[in-house]
Formats: structure tokens, C-alpha cells, sequence
């Protein structure tokens, strides 16, 4: 795409701007996926997304631009553009901006094309709703060592606003995959050789015992079911085992994003030990 930078003495871009108004429209999913781009708020994201060659375009205010020079230093094939406040908070998915954003290509990668590359971690997370929820495994996914994470069945939508933030930046960094067939999903992993490991608060295997016998060593695909419903009957019944978290104090239980750090990271031990 040809680079496009306005040029000194340009009026700003305004909340009417025709290419303003394009990008706000991204803030619903169904002109995310007819477009095929999503928007990445705040510097760490547009860092990321630049690094990865994933941004199209990126608005900055005339106050983002002079706290984030080195940031849009080079632009790569980005269009670069100056907008005023009132059009960086239509853009914007916070209450106080950074003053950057960038519209990004969706990052999709068929389910086939993250197996092949033998990822020895994934994450799926099954029929999740809560976009906060969804951006923290991400990020920890991608802190783990995890090559791919697969949003199954009826997911949320990775590309949502708060999901894309809550990611900080770990969104560019594995293979994300939307796959609706969470059965098919299972058995896909499965062919790929990879371990399917259930999380269930009432699950038969403790995850403790996984760790002292060294079976996390092996190829996993950790699958984390929904915060209110937890996984599908016939998904935690068709995995290679039903994994709990061994809760050793007085909480009734742990929140998703805290199980799934506790088993990515379990994972991530065994397979570098």
C-alpha cells in the first residue's frame, strides 16, 4: 500500500473525516469482518503491530505525536495521519486515549496452518464470552511459550476492542485461529499429536500429579471453557483428560484467566525442563 503522510499545514483529520469514519465503524464486529481489519489502541499495540507489518493506518493526535516520535518513526506501508481529539476519542475504545491507534489486517490462520507447524503449546478457548478474559489468555498464552491460541465454537471475538487491549500486544505474536467446529477442533489437535487437556474444577486428574509424572513435557493443548458454564459435556468427555487446579486454601475456586495462567505455565515448565 503507498504510504500517505499529510503534509505540513494540513487541516487535521476530524470526527467527520470520511477515513475517520471508516475506521469507528470497526468498533462492531460485523464491519470488522466485512472490512477484514480491526483497530489496535495505544502504543504498545501499534508497536506490535507495526513490528508484525499488520497496520494499514495510523491516527495520532498532534499531542501523540510529539509523546510518541520514536514509535512512528517509520511507518512502514502504513498511512499516517494527524487527528484532532474530538476524533481520537470516536476512534477510541477508553476513557483517556494515548493518542495513538492503527487499523490492522485481521491476523486469522486456518486451523490447518497453525497445526502444521507442530506447535508444542496451544491454548483453546472454548465458547468464551468475556473479551477481558479472552485478551489476558492471550497475553499469557503468548507468555507461556504457547504458538497458537483457538478460539472455538461460539467465541468472542478476538479482534473486540477491550480483547485487543487486554492482549497487550500479544495478539501479533501467536497464531490466532477461530475455529467454530470446537468437536472438529478437538480432533484435529488430537491428530496433530498434541495431548488434549480439559480444565475442570471437578476434573478426575489433579493438575499437580501431571506435573510430578512429566507427562506435561509432551505436545498439549490446554482447553478452557466458558467463565459462567465452563467447557461442553462432550468436549471435557472427549479430551484425554479432565485436568483440575488443586485448590490448597479456602477459595472456592479460581477465575479463568488465573486457571489458565496456572496451566500454561505448568506446560511451559515441563517442556523446557
Amino acid at each position: 500500500m503507498t504510504q500517505h503522510f499529510q503534509r505540513p499545514g494540513d487541516p487535521l483529520f476530524t470526527q467527520r473525516t470520511p477515513r475517520v469514519v471508516a475506521a469507528a465503524k470497526l468498533h462492531r464486529r460485523r464491519d470488522r469482518e466485512k472490512a477484514g481489519r480491526f483497530l489496535a489502541e495505544g502504543p504498545q499495540a501499534v508497536r506490535e503491530a507495526l513490528a508484525a507489518d499488520a497496520a494499514r493506518e495510523i491516527f495520532v493526535t498532534e499531542d501523540g505525536r510529539r509523546r510518541h516520535r520514536d514509535l512512528l518513526h517509520g511507518t512502514g506501508g502504513a498511512h499516517f495521519s494527524v487527528v484532532t481529539d474530538e476524533a481520537m476519542a470516536v476512534l477510541a475504545d477508553t476513557v483517556t486515549p494515548q493518542g495513538v491507534i492503527a487499523v490492522c489486517d485481521l491476523l486469522d490462520v486456518p486451523l490447518e496452518a497453525a497445526l502444521s507447524r507442530a506447535p508444542k503449546l496451544v491454548a483453546v478457548a472454548v465458547e468464551i464470552r468475556d473479551p477481558g478474559n479472552a485478551g489476558t489468555i492471550l497475553r499469557t498464552a503468548d507468555a507461556a511459550g504457547a504458538a497458537a491460541v483457538i478460539f472455538a465454537g461460539d467465541a468472542v471475538d478476538p479482534y473486540n476492542p477491550k480483547c485487543v487491549r487486554a492482549s497487550a500486544g500479544s495478539l501479533f505474536h501467536v497464531d490466532v485461529v477461530r475455529a467454530p467446529d470446537a468437536a472438529g477442533t478437538l480432533a484435529a489437535l488430537r491428530g496433530a499429536g498434541l495431548r488434549t487437556l480439559a480444565t475442570s474444577g471437578y476434573g478426575a486428574t489433579d493438575l499437580d500429579d501431571l506435573a510430578d509424572d512429566g507427562s506435561l513435557a509432551r505436545p498439549t493443548a490446554w482447553l478452557f471453557g466458558s467463565e459462567a458454564h465452563g467447557l461442553p459435556d462432550e468436549l471435557r468427555e472427549a479430551a484425554d483428560a479432565a485436568v483440575r487446579v488443586p485448590i490448597h486454601g479456602r477459595a472456592e475456586s479460581l477465575n479463568l484467566a488465573a486457571a489458565a495462567a496456572v496451566c500454561l505455565y505448568a506446560s511451559a515448565r515441563a517442556q523446557r525442563t
